[in-house]
């Protein structure tokens, strides 16, 4: 069996730590395991199959190394900065971030949607929101059957979504304290706002969803309405569609 080095970049943070858990869970077959983040995290430990491995600081020559594959979690700004670098040097890049998802010439994948789409690669690859990917999943065979017209979104997201920042806000809201992240407290509360406002009157995160699954189905006519929520439950997203 082909084994690949993987560099998991953003590896301290509750994506990274969850991409490792996968990996392991999977059996994924990994030669050498590189965990980056950045220079305010270099240094701590990381558990990969029972053994103890120091994550190294991001920097522009992480990449000169022998590495296959780079997941990279560390948000949209390290992305734009380090995934051209990785993919210079012939690393094919997972991207969890948005930064690249509505770039032209890159693909957009939920493998069991549009894996065809990997074979136009450049070395980059987007992966979906979160809320995109449950959705496609479902919509892509009723598109396939029926061509379907119009979606109507509505979701209701974890705390998890906002990385730690979020988790720590209901925790400390249900103790009643401010909270640090949110506009608004969490803790027993509701809030129709994830990501800012846009001038269209929807939040960043709707538009994600219209413009996200427009590019998965190919279909850039596809009328699509959304309304996303942030719920007080620490894990699981909710959607109807």
């Amino acid at each position: 069996m082909t084994s690949y080095n993987i560099a998991v970049v953003g590896a301290t943070g509750m994506v990274g730590r969850k991409v490792l858990e996968v990996l392991e869970e999977r059996n994924f077959p990994i030669d050498h395991l590189y965990p980056m983040a950045s220079a305010r995290s270099a240094g701590q430990n990381v558990s990969f199959k029972g053994k103890e491995y120091v994550v190294e600081e991001l920097t522009d020559h992480s990449f000169d190394k022998d590495i296959d594959i780079a997941i990279f979690s560390a948000g949209g700004s390290t992305s734009e900065k380090f995934a051209p670098i990785a993919a210079k040097n012939k690393v094919v890049v997972v991207d969890n971030s948005s930064a690249f998802r509505m770039t032209e010439g890159i693909p957009l994948v939920v493998p069991e949607v549009n894996s065809e789409d990997l074979h136009d690669h450049k070395n980059i690859i987007a992966n979906p929101n979160c809320s995109t990917i449950q959705a496609m999943v479902a919509l892509k065979p009723l598109d396939d059957r029926y061509s379907i017209k119009r979606i109507v979104y509505s979701t209701y997201q974890a705390v998890s979504g906002s990385g730690l920042a979020g988790n720590s806000d209901l925790e400390n809201g249900i103790k009643g304290e401010e909270p640090k992240g949110y506009p608004h407290p969490i803790a027993y509360n509701c809030l129709p706002h994830i990501d800012v406002f846009l001038e269209n009157g929807y939040t960043k995160e709707e538009m994600k969803m219209v413009n996200e699954s427009r590019k998965i189905l190919h279909n850039d006519q596809l009328r699509i309405t959304a309304t996303t929520v942030r719920v007080p439950v620490f894990y699981g997203h909710s959607e109807s569609t």
